[in-house]
């Protein structure tokens, strides 16, 4: 994500300095314009004239080479934006990321499927919501610890609950890391359907 807000910067940096150039230009077109009055040029030589058109070339060729990276840097912001989309939004796992009070600031798509609600609807919730009750103590307790030890990966099982009512077990792997910005630190949580896992324990369990 900061790679794509990176070349976004630089795309919109590019596209300025693109707008400054063709400002220059039109200006200098104009001043050399000014000075083409008949007069003036009966008083150039051949040999200026020449000179004048060919720094004319120069700068056009200068425009074309600016529109030209203009364009390349918006075709590597547009093929990132769809890897993001792949490796991100299709992921087979969800991912969320937390504000430092809990609430959900970003899903995937995996993510909203798997709680059953469109993202959108998951945007500002707390993520505690979707906790299954018995088992909010393993969240706070984990959350607490995440806290603590800021950087660590924790990784936990807990039973969750689909807006459906529907429970699943899941497996959540979070991470506490600096928002970037000098604000609150996020929280990114990488959720996994464990729920066939848990099944199969409990049957070897009892077949034991």
């Amino acid at each position: 994500m900061t790679n794509i807000k990176n070349q976004k910067e630089e795309s919109a940096r590019l596209r300025l300095k693109a707008e400054d150039i063709l400002s220059e230009d039109a200006h200098l077109v104009s001043e050399i314009a000014k000075t083409m009055i008949p007069e003036k040029i009966n008083e150039m030589s051949l040999e200026e004239i020449r000179q004048m058109i060919h720094e004319l070339h120069v700068h056009q060729i200068e425009l074309e080479m600016q529109n030209q990276e203009l364009q390349r840097a918006y075709n590597e912001v547009d093929s990132a934006q769809a890897r993001y989309f792949d490796l991100y939004n299709l992921a087979p796992v969800g991912y969320l990321t937390l504000s430092d009070k809990g609430m959900i600031l970003e899903a995937n798509l995996t993510a909203a499927t798997m709680l059953d609600l469109p993202r959108l609807a998951l945007i500002s919730q707390p993520l505690s919501r979707f906790i299954f009750n018995e088992d909010q103590d393993i969240y706070y307790l984990h959350s607490r610890e995440l806290s603590r030890y800021r950087d660590n990966t924790m990784s936990y099982d807990l039973r969750m609950v689909k807006d459906d009512e529907t429970m699943f077990w899941a497996n959540l792997n979070a991470i506490l890391i600096n928002s970037g910005d000098g604000g609150e630190p996020i929280c990114r949580i990488v959720m996994s359907d464990i729920t066939s896992r848990k099944k199969a324990e409990e049957e070897r369990t009892k077949l034991e």
